[in-house]
């Protein structure tokens, strides 16, 4: 009886929020309702696949493996000392999800266990090659784009999904998609529409784009481009950013970038937004309140879309977050919250289907049944067509939460999550069955 009653508490159904912070109005999805998530982070519910049976807690005791692979980078300073990342950047949140997964397993005679590998894209594929031998069938990668192509290449044909929360590169979801690989982080198209909706919804349609000079910033402006086209936004003009900033260290650096700024957007046409187009993030901070007329910035800073925000206490955010930063002692970074939805990913496939046969779990997370809850108020699913997570996303300051797309009035013919990022008839993904 006691089993039972745990159990009972185990999937108690998610609380659902507002899709807005403005309006309180939740998200216009089709979507079921979300499915079981840990007892821990109260976000269990019965999902379509169905509810665990508590004749299943007498099985044989069952391990799961996640690997946690993250690329040693090379990266410039970031422009604010605010920004500087942590050592366990990503890896974090996939600590968190094991203790939720292991909350709910203690019921199901399951143990849930992190495995993490750091180094070059080839020592990366050589260990993660030992470890899928040895049963880690499930992958989070934080790897850059080509390192993520190399690796998911690498372990083709093998016993693996992967798990990419490192790169929004758009094209890794299309034109070089993998099957091996799902994406957790949404991509640069998926936030270009997060934020474009906002703007037009705020009747603020007119957009100055401003993009750096390295072929991700183009990506990414290209992205903002497309959001224009299919939100009724317009680009009235465009400019690239060349110049250097100068140290941002150096006393007087501050001047310099003052008096930068300002020259670089004279004479530019009427527009509502500056829209910066910075996939570094090298640059944009240097232009909130250093435009050459009062505009309002967006995009790379500003107000930015991410699929995470330190400060969101919507849908039970509130005690996910300090769960987070008891363990951590920081605040939860978006990378941080992918890594997380990825283990448990894996934890709600082992939770519904009460076995470690990876075809069996690989196969229900491919289905269109298979749904997980992520706090974002609805139940979040992998596009059949892409891999990509359908989710909402939060759109932001520094330090609020300022609404979260979709927005109200977009509207799509089966889930309106799917009104963010590249839609089925428009996929150039060929990997996965259409």
């Amino acid at each position: 009886m006691a089993l039972s009653i745990s159990l009972l508490l185990a999937s108690l159904a998610l609380a659902v929020g507002p899709a807005r912070a403005e309006d309180a109005t939740p998200p216009q999805t089709t979507a079921a309702p979300p499915a079981a998530a840990p007892a821990a982070a109260s976000q269990g519910a019965e999902s379509k696949s169905g509810p665990v049976s508590s004749s299943d807690a007498s099985q044989k005791k069952l391990t799961f493996s996640v690997l946690y692979v993250k690329q040693n980078r090379t990266k410039d300073l970031p422009l604010s000392m605010l920004d500087l990342p942590a050592k366990d950047d990503g890896i974090a949140g996939a600590k968190l999800a094991i203790e939720d997964n292991n909350t709910t397993g203690r019921f199901l005679n399951q143990t849930f266990k992190l495995d993490v590998l750091n180094g070059d894209v080839d020592e990366l594929i050589k260990g993660a090659t030992e470890k899928v031998a040895a049963g880690d069938s499930f992958i989070i990668a934080d790897l850059e784009p080509d390192a993520l192509l190399k690796f998911a290449d690498a372990l083709a044909g093998k016993p693996a999904v992967i798990f990419n929360v490192g790169s929004p590169d758009t094209r890794l979801r299309e034109e070089d998609c993998r099957a091996n690989v799902l994406h957790i982080a949404p991509s640069h198209a998926m936030l270009a529409d997060a934020l474009a909706q906002y703007l037009v919804w705020k009747k603020w349609p007119n957009w100055l784009l401003v993009y750096g000079p390295r072929p991700e910033d183009k990506l990414l402006a290209d992205s903002y481009r497309h959001a224009a086209k299919k939100f009724g936004g317009k680009i009235v003009e465009e400019r690239e950013f060349k110049e250097p900033t100068g140290s941002r260290r150096a006393d007087g650096g501050f001047e310099q970038v003052q008096q930068q700024i300002p020259t670089f957007m004279q004479g530019a046409k009427d527009h509502d937004v500056v829209l910066v187009a910075d996939a570094g993030n090298l640059f944009a901070d240097y232009f909130p309140y250093r435009t050459w007329i009062p505009r309002p910035v967006a995009g790379s800073a500003g107000l930015v879309a991410s699929s995470w925000h330190p400060a969101l206490e919507l849908w039970g955010g509130t005690q996910f977050q300090h769960r987070f930063k008891r363990l951590n002692s920081r605040n939860m970074r978006p990378i941080d919250y992918d890594a997380w939805v990825a283990t448990r990913v894996v934890g709600e496939a082992a939770t519904r289907k009460q076995t470690s046969d990876f075809k069996v779990l690989s196969s229900f997370i491919h289905s269109p049944g298979f749904e997980v809850a992520a706090f974002k108020g609805v139940a979040t699913s992998f596009r059949s067509w892409n891999g990509q997570l359908r989710q909402p996303i939060i759109v932001g300051t520094p330090k609020l939460l300022v609404s979260v797309s979709p927005q109200q009035g977009f509207l799509h013919q089966s889930s309106v999550l799917d009104t963010l990022g590249i839609d089925k008839p428009e996929t150039k993904c060929k990997a996965y069955t259409q």
